[in-house]
């Protein structure tokens, strides 16, 4: 059985180094590191589409990323306590038409002993945007720089 570090129960500290992990994969796109993350049979809601498994999560993973090109995420904890953490996050992207959006959203996550994430919930909410208004400009795919502001600072 795999393990991912930090392990729970979760503090302020160790609850911020799993949502950075977490935040760094998504913006890795690549949907098989992504799903590897999770517990073979993790439970996921995202919108309204509800799935179960690591095959699942890297299928919805590719769609997901086929559809929202120039993705990039912050995450932010929000709240913690033993095995579960809940974040906020802001996501950027644009349709192949070229129409940009600004992503807003809520996850519950809880977290299996071996700190694989065992359920996911999630809430979005896409706000249309123009090209000038966006906020998330680093180069990607890749990882947010350590000194790009994250939520908060942006006001988000």
């Amino acid at each position: 059985m795999s393990s991912r570090p930090p392990l729970p129960p979760f503090t302020a500290e160790t609850a911020a180094q799993k949502a950075r992990a977490a935040e760094d994969a998504w913006n890795s796109r690549d949907p098989d590191r992504v799903a590897l993350a999770y517990t073979e049979d993790s439970r996921w809601r995202n919108r309204a589409e509800f799935f179960a498994g690591r095959a699942a999560i890297a299928a919805f993973l590719r769609r997901k990323w086929a559809r929202e090109l120039e993705y990039r995420l912050i995450k932010e904890v929000w709240a913690w306590e033993g095995n579960r953490i809940a974040v906020r996050f802001v996501y950027e992207w644009h349709d192949d038409s070229g129409h940009w959006f600004r992503s807003h959203g809520n996850e519950n996550w809880q977290f299996d002993a071996n700190g694989l994430m065992a359920e996911r919930h999630a809430s979005i909410n896409d706000v249309p945007i123009a090209e000038a208004d966006r906020l998330f400009r680093w180069p990607a795919p890749g990882p947010r720089p350590a000194d790009h502001p994250g939520l908060t600072a942006l006001g988000l």
